[in-house]
């Protein structure tokens, strides 16, 4: 049953790009791979810190963290941006909304399927790493379109 789950979970998010628009998903690829980064980043702490325990060894704990940064986190974050980007009191309320329910809901929903299980770490934490996240990453497409503006008008920064 955890396998079908991963395989879901890299499936489903990826049926979802074709009705993205070319241009969003160019666009916010870049910051879809930053947030991959950091939320791997996340994954590789979880170790020593013993947030989570994964059955199945590295090979395990591979394969379920790269199911949920490939699939939802990924792609999550492009379709977030394309809904959201230039309001930022929308973008604060989806990801709040996103985060509050993967926090919550999910990964309790997970850890009964047996996908993780959280041990030194508390779903309020997941909460406060996703949304610094958030601000992050919202942060950094600001300056990156700023540039990018600058960059194509001949505009000194």
């Amino acid at each position: 049953m955890p396998n079908i789950v991963r395989l879901l979970l890299i499936i489903f998010p990826w049926i979802s790009v074709v009705f993205l628009p070319k241009k969003s998903f160019g666009k916010f690829m870049p910051i879809a791979f930053i947030s991959s980064f950091l939320v791997a980043g996340m994954c590789a702490m979880a170790v020593p810190l013993k947030w989570w325990k994964i059955k199945g060894g590295w090979k395990g704990k591979v394969i379920n963290d790269l199911s949920f940064i490939l699939g939802p986190f990924f792609v999550g974050t492009i379709w977030v941006f394309h809904l959201t980007y230039g309001n930022f009191k929308r973008y604060l309320f989806i990801n709040s909304v996103l985060d509050l329910s993967f926090s919550f809901l999910l990964s309790n929903l997970f850890q009964r399927m047996k996908l993780f299980r959280l041990v030194h770490f508390k779903p309020w934490q997941i909460f406060v790493f996703f949304m610094s996240f958030a601000l992050f990453i919202y942060g950094l497409q600001r300056i990156i379109d700023r540039k990018k503006f600058h960059l194509e008008s001949g505009r000194p920064l």
